[in-house]
């Protein structure tokens, strides 16, 4: 049994994002040719977005069932080397399984469309805000952080809800380059009508070849990331008429800089 549910998971992991992403690139493709092909993108973005929302309901049966197997296995009467053989199998596949549930949450943070709950929002407040919820982690993981916000209100139009998640994504891509503590700096400025949020690491940096794949779908470069973190952040900050960017040098850190324009007068 323990055999054919790792097998099931396994396959699962392995065949479902590439399929997707192959159609979803397909179409990218063909809506290039033709602009027509906006409708079929967006119906097949529902479609594997069912799609994966689907695997999520046995996958959760599955995860369940391990437990409940795990708990007899560590029940008394049971033979010690056979019970502890088995248990290290199962603990392999519930590993399999979470990370095909975080693939599927990624995924579908992805394929989502954005529906943007717009409202004028001072992006040094929004900041403020996430640096006073991100403090506890940062200081548990050795980490300063520097802030070097505008004298002036940066009013825009945004989710705020989503720029945090923007925001809240980027400060722990930097936590993951700086494995041994760091400084984490938060910048924002004007620039003509636009405001501009920097955050930057002193991390492990990202080397010159690798900085073009950086958001691009499932191109991860740290072990156990789904690679979608950045492409999804990508999609938010887009969503508002903003950029985002990056620059990075191996050994130094890393620089990620925001674009959004600001609210009119």
């Amino acid at each position: 049994m323990q055999r054919f549910v790792a097998g099931f998971v396994i396959a699962l992991l392995a065949v479902v994002p590439p399929v997707v992403w192959f159609f979803c690139t397909g179409t990218r493709r063909r809506r290039a040719r033709n602009s027509g092909c906006v409708g079929q993108l967006e119906e097949l973005a529902k479609l594997t977005g069912e799609l994966a929302h689907e695997i999520k309901n046995p996958l959760s049966t599955i995860k369940v069932n391990l437990e409940l197997v795990t708990e007899e296995l560590k029940g008394p009467g049971k033979n010690d080397q056979t019970a502890a053989r088995a248990l290290r199998k199962i603990a392999v596949v519930q590993k399999e399984a979470d990370r095909l549930e975080q693939i599927l949450d990624g995924f579908l943070r992805y394929v989502s469309r954005p529906e943007l709950q717009l409202a004028s929002v001072n992006i040094n407040e929004l900041l403020s805000d996430m640096v006073d919820f991100y403090s506890p982690q940062a200081h548990r993981y050795s980490i300063t952080i520097r802030q070097g916000l505008s004298s002036e209100p940066l009013v825009c139009r945004v989710d705020a809800g989503m720029l945090k998640q923007v925001v809240l994504n980027l400060f722990i891509n930097a936590q993951q380059a700086m494995n041994s503590g760091g400084e984490l700096m938060i910048r924002t400025a004007k620039h003509k009508e636009t405001a501009v949020i920097q955050i930057s690491d002193t991390g492990a940096g990202i080397a010159a070849d690798k900085l073009s794949d950086i958001f691009k779908p499932y191109c991860s470069f740290r072990s156990g990331g789904t690679g979608l973190g950045l492409p999804a952040a990508k999609r938010m900050v887009e969503a508002h008429s903003g950029t985002i960017s990056v620059d990075s040098e191996p050994g130094k850190g890393t620089l990620f800089t925001i674009r959004l324009p600001l609210q009119a007068d």
